[in-house]
This record gives C-alpha cells, structure tokens and sequence, in this order.
C-alpha cells in the first residue's frame, strides 16, 4: 500500500511541477458515490460559524532577551485548523501552544502572528505568504501551515494543490523563514463519516498528504504529518478530541496536535536537543522522498526533512519520530507569558 501511495504522490508532485491539472485518483462513479455519501455526511456533521479566538501577541514574555537578541517572530497559515476554529480561548488554540511552546524551548519571547482563515484552500496562501511578507523588517523566523482538508472536501485537483502549497514555501524559504508544514489531515477519522466514503477520504487525504511532503521537502521545508490529528487518539477518543461540531479539533485535540509539531518547529530552529540522524530503534531512516511521504501519511507525527541532494529517485530524505511530551497547562486567558513546553536544559533531558 505505501509503495502504491509513494507512485501517486510522485505523480502528483510531478503533475505540480509541470504545470498539470491534476490527476483522477478514484473514478466517475466512485466521485458521484462520494458526493451522494458527502451530502448524507452533512447532516450529521456540524459546521461552527464562529470567529477564533485571536491569540496573536508575545509569549514568553518572562524570558528576557539577551542585549543582541530580538523576540523570535513565529506565524501560522493555512485553514482552520491553523486558525483554531472549534475553541474558544485564545491559550487553546494551536497557535498558542505552539508560540509558548516555543518560547519555553527557546528561553526567549516569541512573537506570534496568525493569518490562518477557516474554509481556505491552499489557492488562499499566495494572499496569507504576501501579509507575511509585506514588512520585511517582520518577516517571521518560522511559519506553520496546516492546509489540505479543504482541498479534498473541494474536488481542488490535487497537482494544483500541491503547486500552490510549494509555491508559498518557496516564497516564506526565499524570504530566509524556516517552513513546518502539517500534512492534509486524514478525513477517514471524522466519525460522522461512514464507509464507502470514510475510506474514500482517507485515501484521497493521506494520497494528498505524501504529496505535499514531497514538494516541500524539495523547496526547503519539513513536514509533519498530521494523519488522525494526530495519532490513535482521535479515533480511540472522538468524543473527547473532536469539537462539538464532530469536525473542528477540540482543545485537547489542538494540544495533541501542537505536541507533534512543537519538536520539529524547534528543530528547524536548531533549538530541539535530539541529533538529526536516524534512530533504528523508532524505526527511522534516511530513504528517497516518495517512499518516505507514504510512510509519513500513514503514520501521524512522522517528520520528513531533506537529508541529501536529489538523486534519481528525488531528494533523499530523514525520516523521523520525535519524542513527544504532554504540554502543561498555559496561562488564565489573556496571559500572554504562558510557557506550555519543557525549556531547553529540561527539553535536553527527554533524549
């Protein structure tokens, strides 16, 4: 099965690259059987009309910067999950994790700017990248995109797809930000959704996943895998992890979430204490690009990063399984010195 995902993610990733409108990944009745079952899924689901909560401002503020040090600027981008949308506070959004994450790890205040937008596809990111860097004196130090859901929910063709999220790492890569994308999240585990369409999107979004990981990888980026959002959880706990919607993440979704991509935002900082090879016993690996995104989609909190220059088979890439660790609990809202990670003398103790 990985092997066939990492032959469509190539094609994908190809189709982006030279300019191809997309390829079919299921046929006309299996479209017209998944639009009949998307219809009866809507009833079911529920769709939150409200704003999220706005979490931009310093975090960490606790931490002085050094006379030479400036707050490290970090942004998040994509759809509604970068947004936060399903919550209600701005300290449990995944924006706020991630900032005061960050800042723990880093023992330095960090800046965090969310232009996130509930509903958009990656064809909103060419806006989201241009109010990034509109000022060049603030152009972030790191940007988190989560986009994907939209795309495949929308029948967007995943090669347009793809080009358009490797054309806004490109741009955030050129402006010299570090890029962490999360991966199309696995629709297969919003339990509303019943089979045939539950497998359905499962395919299409983990077949959508690897080739993001694929064209960000080759502009410079890493990629994090968000899968079930993220790991066994969702599916074991739906009621716990999803929002009152039955879609959005709830807060201790969003905390489950940042976890997975807290160590490889550090890590494209240099701040995260593990070394960056491969370690046999987590069942890391340095592998051609296809291969690993097909592991990765499949597998939530997977890390893809370039490992080697490109080859015949593409670049080849480290595959890796970050240790995790719960998130302590941030500050009352409003505080926005909440410190949501181990620091760094702490963080090099979870080796």
């Amino acid at each position: 099965m990985s092997m066939s995902r990492a032959r469509v993610a190539r094609r994908i990733a190809a189709a982006a690259a030279y300019g191809g409108g997309g390829i079919g990944l299921v046929g006309g009745a299996a479209i017209g059987l998944l639009l009949a079952e998307v219809q009866l899924a809507k009833r079911e689901v529920g769709g939150s009309g409200d704003v999220p909560p706005s979490a931009d401002g310093r975090y960490g503020a606790v931490f002085a910067p050094h006379a030479d040090q400036r707050p490290l600027r970090l942004a998040l981008a994509g759809d509604s999950t970068a947004a936060g949308q399903g919550v209600h506070r701005p300290r449990q959004t995944p924006g706020a994790l991630l900032a005061s994450g960050l800042a723990a790890v880093a023992e330095r205040p960090v800046d965090l700017r969310n232009v996130a937008l509930p509903g958009a596809q990656s064809d909103d990111l060419e806006r989201q990248v241009t109010l990034l860097l509109a000022e060049r004196t603030l152009v972030p130090d790191v940007c988190v995109i989560m986009i994907g859901a939209n795309d495949v929910t929308h029948r967007m063709p995943p090669a347009r797809s793809v080009r358009l999220l490797s054309d806004a790492v490109r741009r955030l890569r050129e402006a010299n930000c570090q890029v962490v994308v999360g991966t199309c999240p696995d629709l297969g585990t919003i339990e509303p959704v019943y089979q045939p369409l539950r497998w359905l999107a499962r395919r299409l979004s983990r077949q959508l996943a690897a080739a993001q990981t694929i064209v960000v990888v080759e502009q410079g980026g890493r990629t994090v895998s968000l899968g079930d959002l993220l790991g066994p959880e969702f599916e074991a706990n739906p009621r716990e992890l999803f929002g009152p919607d039955n879609y959005h993440p709830s807060a201790e979704g969003y905390a489950t979430a940042a976890m997975a991509v807290l160590p490889s935002l550090c890590a494209a900082l240099g701040l995260w204490p593990e070394e960056e090879r491969p370690d046999a016993f987590r069942r890391e690996g340095i592998l051609p690009v296809a291969e690993a995104a097909a592991q990765a989609a499949a597998e939530s909190g997977t890390e893809v990063a370039a490992a080697a220059p490109v080859g015949i088979r593409g670049p080849w890439v480290l595959l890796k399984h970050r240790r995790r660790r719960r998130l302590p609990a941030t500050a009352p809202d409003g505080g926005t010195e909440a410190v949501a990670a181990p620091t760094r003398s702490q963080a090099a103790r979870l080796r």
